[in-house]
């Protein structure tokens, strides 16, 4: 790309565009450390404190490197960088969130500021909205908690604080990972090479580098914490104190997940959906399978009542798989053992299970009033080929890169660095190990209470059957969605290196291979060492001059464009003021001036839903009277088109904005197999920079740069020729 000089933002004229159709500009990025890099060091300290506690030295050496990455040439950034270029590296849902935790900490009080974000009439123009409820505030409350109790004023800056805290989640994130592959495979080794394989593949593992306070980052590791100590739980012959912790964790981190995450019951529910396959071929202790059903139970029946009464809750899959669950056990215990019923129960159980659930979903979504997550089930229903649509949103979604069926450079990425060719093997063999021991327990044999080494039997290990069962069904949701890579990655590094560090696994290949010439058990034991080692050396090899190299190549977000656009808002357009523009840019324009919006970029609520495709029609081949009432019926004062969505040219014909809003308009003409759009208007954003009538007696152009094209809304129409 040529690079052009810095304009002054002007208010007459044209100019070309600089920003893609999701919010993020192409602009070069100058060198320094980025925003985001800079507070990452407070973050990871925090991250390497609790490693420290905990005595894991692979996590503080994990600390260490990203420390290292994220605060190179941190000198030059600081004193080039003021507020508001630092508050445009969040885009989108990400400047939102931000946006409330600045507010928390502007509030005269704590109280205040949560009484003003549950009634909230100051983001979205004739709305007023429960913030907290509907974009799941709880991590912002607590981080502005932490800040002032804390007294981090006059250390650090807010936004360093915020961000640091997140850095020091994911290092929590891969601590979890590490304890839980010692403890499945019963070395360190197998910790370490996680965390290296997640660092390798870290575009694959985490969205850290994308969107900070996204709330999976808030919440994945508080569910990594679950998966570990829910590890050590089913795990047998476990002392009382260990059992007894590994309750409690389990208990606090289920609980913490679901506050965290909206979609978080929606991921336990594929858990327990493991745990019922694991309980209903008799592997592991049901006992303790129904004591994580209680703490399913008791967090959605205390998330319901602490996040405001939510009602998709109620009706999430998960509390009327629990419940099903739970009454058929109550049925088994009540049935005299021995008799007909009592087998047919054994015959029937999953059947039962499946029916009830169903059926108890169906009885809530009738009688509790909900409105949440519906547009994902009509997602879903076209994802599938069941139904067809014209609806902009549906096919706006459906042309996300994060909801496609994951690239060929995904699977290219993880055979590189080794991992899929591991995770395919050890997923294999404890695959085989799980179905022999099914088939034992079919034909009545009973399970060994102590499993040996040179038995060759891992399959009998319930926490490894249910890792095995967890990680088929994630990698099944990964194959359809590629957004999903996120939750399946990192246990696909847990899985692949506690296998190639396991002597039971090897143990167990050898004994179907029959071996005699070398000793099985002392073979299995080399490899268990040697094997990792080996991957270990050729990972350090070829990664470790790239890891390098991106570290000497460090560049910092910057966009004059925005900065501009928004220094002239806060100087010039009234306080009262509402803007209308895309989603993603109103996102920014209320973090960064505080200004109030049209709409917003959450794609959880029907009415913003409506909103968000109403103003995109800006971009849509429609009269100037039709968008001047859209505007004016949601009081904008204000219009700003962005350049690069109206001259947007994307990868894939028929996933532009304005191609979307052809299709949902009606305007796609076909003929002699192909399509084109037509209308008897030109495209609104084309014609408005003409400054003919009818389109200035509407708008009058107040503002423009290279990438966007600020009108105001005309209150008083003056129609001229």
């Amino acid at each position: 790309m040529r690079e052009r000089s810095r304009p002054r933002g002007r208010r007459e004229g044209g100019g070309g565009g600089g920003r893609n159709a999701g919010g993020r500009p192409r602009r070069p990025a100058r060198s320094g450390a980025g925003p985001r890099r800079r507070a990452a060091a407070a973050g990871w300290r925090k991250g390497q404190q609790t490693c420290d506690r905990g005595g894991n030295k692979t996590a503080q050496n994990l600390t260490k490197w990203l420390q290292r990455r994220d605060t190179k040439k941190t000198r030059s950034w600081e004193g080039r960088q003021n507020e508001l270029e630092r508050e445009i590296t969040f885009q989108g849902d990400s400047a939102i969130y931000y946006s409330f935790y600045k507010e928390l900490l502007k509030a005269p009080s704590f109280e205040r500021g949560v009484y003003e974000l549950t009634h909230n009439n100051k983001t979205v123009s004739l709305k007023t909205i429960n913030a907290v409820q509907q974009m799941t505030l709880y991590p912002e409350l607590i981080a502005s908690v932490l800040y002032q109790a804390s007294g981090s004023e006059e250390v650090i800056e807010p936004v360093y604080f915020y961000i640091g805290i997140v850095f020091g989640l994911q290092g929590i994130y891969v601590t979890a990972l590490f304890v839980t592959s010692w403890v499945m495979s019963g070395t360190w080794l197998a910790g370490m090479l996680t965390v290296a394989w997640f660092i390798i593949n870290r575009t694959d593992t985490t969205r850290i580098d994308y969107s900070i306070p996204s709330r999976e980052n808030w919440a994945l590791p508080y569910f990594a914490c679950q998966v570990a100590a829910l590890t050590g739980y089913l795990k047998k012959n476990l002392n009382c104190s260990a059992e007894k912790f590994c309750y409690l964790l389990v208990s606090a981190s289920t609980y913490t997940f679901m506050m965290m995450w909206e979609y978080s019951h929606y991921l336990l529910f594929v858990q327990a959906v493991s745990l019922f396959l694991l309980d209903s071929f008799a592997l592991a202790q049901s006992e303790k399978v129904h004591e994580v059903y209680k703490i399913y139970m008791f967090s959605l029946f205390l998330g319901y009542l602490l996040q405001f009464e939510n009602s998709a809750l109620l009706v999430s899959p998960l509390l009327s798989l629990v419940a099903a669950l739970m009454l058929s056990k109550y049925l088994q215990m009540n049935v005299k053992k021995g008799t007909f019923m009592s087998r047919l129960l054994k015959i029937m159980y999953i059947y039962l299970v499946l029916t009830v659930t169903l059926t108890l979903n169906l009885l809530l979504k009738m009688f509790v009033p909900h409105k949440e997550n519906e547009h994902l089930l009509k997602f879903l229903e076209i994802k599938l080929g069941l139904n067809t649509t014209k609806n902009f949103t549906m096919n706006w979604l459906l042309c996300q890169e994060s909801l496609q069926a994951p690239s060929q450079d995904f699977f290219l990425r993880l055979t590189q660095s080794s991992l899929l060719p591991f995770y395919i093997l050890v997923l294999i063999i404890c695959l085989f190990s799980v179905t022999q021991v099914v088939f034992r327990r079919i034909c009545g044999e009973p399970l060994k209470e102590t499993v040996k080494l040179e038995d060759g039997r891992i399959g009998e290990r319930p926490e490894i059957v249910y890792h095995v069962i967890h990680t088929i069904l994630l990698g099944s949701l990964a194959m359809c969605l590629e957004g999903m890579k996120y939750l399946w990655t990192p246990y696909v590094c847990m899985l692949a290196a506690f296998g190639v560090c396991s002597p039971e696994l090897w143990m167990t290949l050898f004994k179907w291979l029959r071996l005699k010439a070398v000793h099985p058990i002392l073979l299995a034991l080399i490899l268990s060492m040697a094997v990792p080692t080996i991957i270990g050396f050729s990972l350090w090899k070829e990664f470790f001059p790239r890891i390098m190299t991106e570290l000497s190549e460090l560049q910092e977000f910057y966009d004059p464009d925005t900065v501009e656009l928004m220094t002239w808002i806060k100087r010039q357009a009234p306080v009262a003021a509402v803007f209308a523009g895309s989603p993603q840019l109103m996102g920014v324009i209320k973090l960064c001036t505080g200004w109030m919006v049209s709409s917003l970029p959450l794609y959880n609520d029907d009415d913003l839903l409506k909103r968000n495709e109403n103003i995109y029609q800006i971009y849509s081949k429609r009269s100037a009277e039709d968008i001047y009432k859209i505007l004016t019926s949601y009081k904008a004062n204000f219009l700003i088109i962005e350049d690069s969505i109206c001259n947007e040219v994307g990868p894939v014909r028929g996933c532009r904005v304005k191609d979307l809003l052809d299709i949902a308009n009606g305007h796609v003409v076909c003929e002699e197999g192909d399509s084109y759009a037509y209308s008897k208007y030109g495209r609104f954003c084309h014609e408005i920079k003409m400054n003919y009538s009818p389109y200035v007696n509407y708008f009058t152009r107040v503002y423009w740069n290279r990438s966007y094209f600020v009108y105001r809304i005309n209150t008083v129409i003056s129609f001229q020729s």
